[in-house]
């Protein structure tokens, strides 16, 4: 997709088999180049402003005892620190690797051990948690602190920068590095079992970047937010590696809620989010439109509906009439240029979404606002690269094609396997369970049950740990019975399908947060807060409507037949929500039991 009033170059490739070398080049490339910034902040870094800062500080973490092969932890948030923390780690052939902020110091413990750090560097609000853990770690030296608040026996890294010694030469560590070294562990979700440590080497990410490019061609020069989990995949992806190998701009987005309100203030040429985020941006678009006066709302559901139209009739490749054509054309001059406009993506050259199944419904929506929103998939032991739609033939409901340097195909159980450069190096320390992963062809066997049609678009079922199987032994997928119900209705924001040994599915729904208080308005209800509307039966009537539809468009036997309004939010790193916003399905049945038993004990 062209950026809107923009045109930059495609950045040109890096010459460098490494991460850190990719690095090196950029600094020689575009050495002036704006690096990092900071949200609501004027001051910046330069990428050469940013090797200076890097090299500081690899040559203090090098004096503290840290070296070439050695695990380091980060618990820092979106802010420039974090790069510059994990570059200078990097800068020494070292491996920092990033644990969820939510985490508690049994589960910190838990990194610890299993990866061996020896040092850490961390904020002030996690330090407590983390030196409770590090209590019981033996092998655990030096926790340094980002930020002067630092507790005793701590090291601030303002003291850390101190300690690089006189004539500290990193180029020796960096150029040292070779393309098999491991860049970074990312910890998977251990839902299933203990996390465990996927090693991403520098080859690993050097190949995935490469393949991402040849299909997004990133702007040289260009805009990415950086507000993800530093421990998840696709933030060291999107914001971190891609932007070191392309030289973007980096601005941090210190607190992930307010995203929707960074967009406008940075216009980023890139922008990656889970479903969860554009479900979100929908709603309130739709909760904008539900406010206005009815001749005014009534013009631009009209001009939604045409261009909604406009899009199906692409992707079954029918002609588009010309008296449709023309009508959505004026519509966009009109209405969608301007809300772009106030997304604050009119100069994004391409917009992602993956990590989750996305409601077709959702997909429609941007493309009909002229904003293309492609579907991709990956994981983090394939450094998040897997397949994705192509800008110029995308397909709604598919993750897309096989990307570069990649080849996919679907065993004989539907599970869809996936072999290249970009395929981990193992998991950290557990050879079994490498074993397990990766058969003796390299094909790495995902855990994604996955359909492929006729022209090699593939659409991921689910995964094959969350497969529902009735007590009439009915194989269903939870995600796909989740998407038809948050697209049938903007009040319904959240859900999590129950059904596994039941004899039918149930739901539990969580309300819109943006869009269930404006529409609570516009009907007549006073009382808008969560809690209230869940108990309030003009809600519920809604929601019935809304599961109803859903169901239109599912078989019986996944139709929701009973659903409960949970009371409140389900925020992310919370008990139902991990931080990229995926449900925690175990944690969930667990919490609602009571109430998931009385959906099923009511005679029906």
């Amino acid at each position: 997709m062209a950026a809107t009033g923009t045109t930059l170059k495609v950045a040109p490739p890096t010459t460098a088999t490494t991460v850190a070398g990719a690095f090196r080049f950029t600094v020689g490339r575009v050495p002036d180049r704006a690096a990092l910034r900071m949200r609501g902040s004027t001051q910046e870094l330069t990428w050469a402003q940013l090797r200076d800062r890097v090299d500081e500080l690899a040559g203090g973490l090098h004096a503290l005892g840290l070296r070439r092969g050695d695990t380091i932890a980060l618990m820092i948030g979106n802010r420039p620190e974090f790069h510059i923390c994990d570059l200078a780690a990097m800068t020494l052939g070292a491996v920092p690797f990033s644990i969820y902020q939510t985490s508690s110091p049994e589960q910190i413990q838990y990194y610890l051990e299993n990866s061996g750090a020896r040092m850490a560097i961390v904020e002030p609000v996690h330090a407590p948690r983390f030196q409770e853990a590090a209590a019981n770690v033996d092998t655990f030296e030096q926790l340094i602190v980002t930020d002067d608040e630092a507790p005793d026996g701590t090291v601030t890294l303002d003291e850390a920068f101190a300690a690089c010694p006189e004539g500290f030469d990193a180029d020796e560590h960096w150029q040292a590095i070779e393309s098999d070294d491991l860049l970074t562990l990312i910890y998977t979700s251990g839902t299933t079992g203990p996390p465990k440590g996927v090693m991403l080497t520098h080859g690993n990410l050097i190949a995935a970047t490469a393949g991402f490019n040849e299909l997004v061609e990133f702007p040289d020069g260009g805009r990415v937010i950086s507000w993800l989990p530093a421990a998840h995949v696709a933030e060291r992806n999107a914001h971190h590696y891609i932007p070191i190998v392309f030289g973007m701009t980096v601005t941090s987005c210190p607190n992930p809620r307010e995203i929707i309100a960074v967009l406008p203030e940075v216009r980023p040429h890139w922008f990656f989010a889970v479903p969860r985020i554009w479900e979100k941006l929908k709603a309130g678009l739709e909760a904008m439109v539900e406010a206005l006066p009815p001749e005014q709302r009534e013009g631009i559901e009209a001009a939604l509906a045409a261009s909604v139209q406009k899009v199906r009739l692409e992707q079954r490749g029918e002609p588009v009439p010309a008296e449709l054509e023309e009508q959505v054309a004026a519509a966009d001059e009109a209405i969608f240029s301007k809300l772009r406009v106030q997304l604050g993506l009119d100069e994004v050259y391409a917009i992602n979404v993956g990590a989750a199944p996305t409601p077709v419904e959702v997909l429609e929506f941007f493309h009909a606002i002229g904003l293309p929103l492609s579907e991709l998939w990956g994981m983090s032991e394939s450094c998040g690269a897997g397949s994705v739609n192509p800008l110029d033939r995308m397909k709604l409901g598919t993750v897309g094609t096989a990307a570069p340097l990649i080849d996919l195909k679907l065993a004989d159980d539907g599970e869809l396997l996936l072999r290249s450069p970009v395929v981990m190096k193992g998991y950290f320390n557990m050879p079994e369970k490498t074993a397990e992963t990766i058969d003796d062809e390299g094909w790495l066997h995902t855990g994604d049950v996955a359909e492929v049609d006729e022209e090699g678009y593939f659409k991921i079922v689910d995964r094959k740990k969350e497969l529902i199987i009735s007590s009439g032994g009915k194989n269903m997928s939870p995600a796909n019975i989740e998407a038809a119900l948050k697209a049938a209705s903007p009040l319904i924001g959240n859900a999590c399908t129950i059904g596994d040994s039941r004899p039918f599915n149930t739901a539990l729904i969580v309300l819109d947060a943006e869009y269930a208080p404006v529409w609570a308005q516009t009907h007549g209800i006073s009382e808008t807060s969560l809690e209230e509307l869940a108990r309030s039966d003009q809600v519920r009537a809604a929601v019935a409507e809304g599961v109803e539809a859903g169901n239109a468009k599912l078989s019986n036997v996944e139709a929701v037949k009973r659903f409960h309004i949970i009371e409140g939010d389900w925020l992310p790193g919370g008990d139902e929500l991990t931080e990229t916003m995926k449900l925690k399905r175990k944690p969930i049945a667990e919490k609602y039991a009571e109430v998931i038993d009385g959906l099923y004990a009511a005679p029906r």
